[in-house]
């Protein structure tokens, strides 16, 4: 009768009767180490080499990626520019979650504080000069924007001359409100434009959307002449935060898109705001065009709700309904411009300050403090040595398009 054969040893006696050999073998005689304990130490080396070799590898990318952005031109805060990296490096859903994780809902009710009831009543003194001094057609001047909030403030929503023009009239002018009704302790801040005396050009940053253009990426000495304006551009077209394209000199950087609220320049210096492909299309006298998500006042209609909205409208960043730093731009009845910013925004307050302003059409521009700007300049007056006057109090300094900058931006000289 043929024996029963017997079972194959497992893998697990197998290697631990081969411990048991080689310990046997030890010729210093130390007491073999239990095969259980040797396994788990050996597991630990391998978890704790791949943890080296992970944090090796984050050190090293991080390393190299994040340097160019420290490193940079320009006047962007160490903040904004890791920001910047993260969000270039597969990371915007992190900064997105942190910036609406840390929000803080601006507080409602209150009074303005002496500084801003003194910069309203500046605006009722008229420093640039009476009216009845200058030299004013019934065209020439905005309306002023009548308040949202109850209670009289003096100088609120009153336009005053913030750059005396050529010929001795206002050409750009700036007001100040609180932005609704809820939040007055708070300003946002209007200027505006005279359409007839500016000419507008769209300046490409040496990022957004990067390459190599006929306009400078900063305010060169040869554009310091006549200089009256700039302000901030919108959302990053590259990835794609704006939802939009970005054309100038005959070039595409970043392909336009029917339907977006767009910046339209012409050749002549003129400037129209409106939907790309429905009021606004390529013609041969188009020079540059800025696109930036959905139209927010849309034939003298605001387009969002206090609450709604989509990502098309307010970007798929921080939520349209926070109050945060915005800015938008809009074309009036007339033709002029109009900019709108300030510190505690919501899309809807933008959008209702548009309009308001005078805005026909009008679109978000940036967001967040350290990217909206918009200052005058004496470039009339005294062009080799520019002071350049904030409308409020954003981060960015009074003269940071004097260096380059990296993300687009709009120059305003006066005809």
């Amino acid at each position: 009768m043929n024996p029963v054969p017997e079972p194959d040893a497992s893998v697990a006696e197998v290697e631990n009767e081969a411990e048991a050999q080689t310990a046997e073998r030890r010729p210093d005689g130390e007491k073999p180490q239990d095969p259980k304990k040797a396994r788990r130490k050996r597991r630990r080396r391998y978890v704790l080499r791949g943890l080296l070799a992970v944090f090796v590898l984050v050190v090293g990318y991080v390393g190299v990626t994040l340097p160019p952005y420290l490193t940079a031109p320009g006047t962007d805060p160490f903040a904004a520019r890791v920001a910047e990296w993260a969000r270039d490096h597969h990371m915007g859903m992190l900064v997105t979650w942190l910036e609406n994780e840390t929000y803080t809902a601006p507080a409602t009710g209150g009074k303005l504080n002496s500084g801003q009831l003194a910069q309203l009543k500046s605006k009722n003194q008229d420093t640039s000069g009476t009216r009845e001094n200058l030299k004013l057609a019934p065209a020439d001047s905005p309306a002023n924007i009548t308040p949202f909030a109850s209670g009289s403030v003096p100088g609120e929503g009153v336009f005053s001359p913030a750059v005396i023009g050529p010929l001795g009239n206002p050409i750009v002018e700036t007001a100040a409100l609180r932005p609704d009704a809820e939040h007055t302790s708070n300003l946002a801040y209007v200027a505006w434009l005279n359409q007839h005396a500016l000419s507008f050009t769209l300046n490409p940053g040496y990022d957004q959307p990067g390459g190599t253009w006929a306009e400078p990426d900063y305010i060169s000495p040869s554009m310091r002449d006549r200089l009256v304006a700039t302000w901030n551009g919108g959302f990053k077209v590259s990835p794609d935060d704006a939802m939009g394209g970005f054309y100038e000199d005959g070039r595409t950087a970043v392909p336009l898109v029917d339907g977006k609220a767009a910046e339209v320049f012409y050749k002549d210096g003129t400037l129209k705001i409106g939907a790309w492909g429905r009021d606004l299309s390529m013609t041969p006298d188009v020079a540059a065009v800025r696109e930036n998500l959905n139209l927010l006042v849309d034939d003298g209609n605001v387009t969002v709700g206090e609450y709604d909205g989509s990502g098309a409208d307010w970007g798929y960043t921080i939520r349209g309904w926070y109050y945060i730093a915005r800015s938008g731009v809009g074309v009036t009845a007339k033709g002029d411009i109009v900019y709108v910013g300030g510190t505690e925004l919501s899309v809807y307050t933008l959008a209702k300050l548009l309009k308001a302003a005078g805005a026909v059409y009008g679109m978000e521009l940036d967001i967040n403090p350290d990217w909206t700007s918009f200052m005058t300049y004496d470039g009339l007056r005294n062009p080799q040595n520019l002071t350049a006057t904030k409308l409020w109090d954003f981060n960015p300094p009074a003269d940071r398009y004097f260096s380059p900058s990296d993300r687009d931006f709009v120059s305003v000289h006066a005809r």
